[in-house]
């Protein structure tokens, strides 16, 4: 590809513990290194805490600019206004991150005043009905009638999961609009893979958030006397909850690490032990899990939407019934009571999965799309 373009990425967080706003700044970075004029706008909010980050940074070859926001709802739904700045920067293309948002909205409004293309990548907000309370249901049930008919209006709508299309399909987008671009995993997670450890020790790396059910683990590990750490950036109300399960348990086995991580410290993380697990009540697209599995972890989800589409129960992973501590214990005496030589072949295969999702593939075909 030859031609160089000026795109604007449009995302709600630059940073925190955000799998949109690490998907928005992973495919910033490979587009910059193969030669395009990259900006990023996003809200000046850092997600899972009240710190306010700097209006203008640059990373890596890409341009950071943040905007005053307004929280409307909820962890991410905002209100701010970059409309001026964008017409001032003129891109040949946006893309704008996550469905359901009021940023993607006005990149519509601001694509079309331009002339230029745009994309939106839905970041898989579909079937979480569970995990909002009846008036945000309404909310997405309105926002899905009045927004439906503008769908269609974008180039491209990208799905991080092969699941999403179904719903899409169902709000009326015409199939050749949709694209399967999933999250990429970075090259490092596929060097240096050591052989599996430790299956008495079981880790989670990632967001400690309600919706992750890190409960679920603490209560499976109880009933085993399982090694656990939990690793991550932690809401502090929910980090308070898992604190006081583990001291009402008595769980001396149990360590919960409030933490924003390196990649370099995930890796060594996750190549401490043996065993992931990703218990959450839903998932999109789950950057972690598929992060473990080309470690070669043997990787354990509770049987959502997203972890599904990844984990082939007995084959590459295992699968539990979603928020059953009882069914995730008997899935740990599982993968415990198994041979050398099965844990190996279940390894292989994680890391064979994961290997589809590595960046340097997926950038390859995220410009192909963008650039028709």
């Amino acid at each position: 590809m030859t031609k160089f373009m000026k795109i604007l990425e449009i995302t709600n967080y630059t940073k925190g513990g955000c799998g949109v706003g690490m998907r928005v700044l992973g495919e910033a970075k490979l587009l910059a290194e193969r030669g395009h004029n990259i900006t990023i706008f996003s809200t000046n909010r850092e997600k899972g805490s009240e710190m306010v980050c700097p209006s203008y940074e640059e990373e890596e070859g890409v341009v950071i600019r943040r905007f005053s926001a307004v929280k409307l709802g909820g962890d991410s739904y905002m209100h701010w206004d970059f409309t001026k700045e964008a017409i001032k920067l003129n891109p040949d293309i946006i893309i704008a991150h996550a469905y359901r948002h009021l940023h993607t909205t006005q990149a519509l409004k601001i694509a079309r005043k331009l002339c230029c293309k745009i994309f939106l990548v839905t970041h898989a907000p579909f079937g979480r009905e569970s995990s909002r309370t009846s008036l945000q249901n309404l909310i997405v049930r309105s926002y899905d009638i009045l927004f439906r008919k503008k769908l269609n209006k974008f180039d491209k709508i990208i799905t991080i999961t092969r699941w999403e299309q179904k719903y899409l399909k169902a709000l009326s987008v015409k199939e050749h609009k949709i694209e399967y671009i999933p999250n990429g995993v970075p090259d490092e997670f596929f060097k240096q893979i050591y052989p599996i450890k430790k299956l008495s020790k079981v880790i989670y790396v990632g967001r400690i958030a309600p919706i992750k059910q890190l409960q679920t683990v603490i209560l499976a590990c109880k009933e085993l006397y399982t090694e656990l750490e939990i690793i991550g950036p932690a809401e502090q109300s929910y980090l308070k909850e898992l604190r006081k399960l583990v001291e009402e348990k008595k769980m001396k086995n149990v360590k919960i690490i409030d933490k924003r991580y390196t990649r370099k410290e995930q890796i060594e993380w996750l190549d401490s032990s043996g065993i992931f697990i990703l218990p959450s009540k839903s998932e999109g697209m789950p950057q972690t899990l598929v992060e473990a599995m080309a470690r070669g972890k043997i990787v354990i989800g509770s049987d959502n939407e997203g972890n599904k589409e990844l984990i082939k129960d007995s084959k590459n992973g295992f699968l539990f019934k979603n928020g059953s501590a009882e069914d995730l214990a008997n899935c740990l005496n599982k993968v415990s009571s198994l041979t050398k030589k099965q844990l190996d072949l279940i390894s292989s295969k994680a890391r064979k999965t994961a290997e589809q999702f590595r960046w340097s593939n997926i950038i390859k075909k995220l410009e192909i799309t963008i650039s028709r």
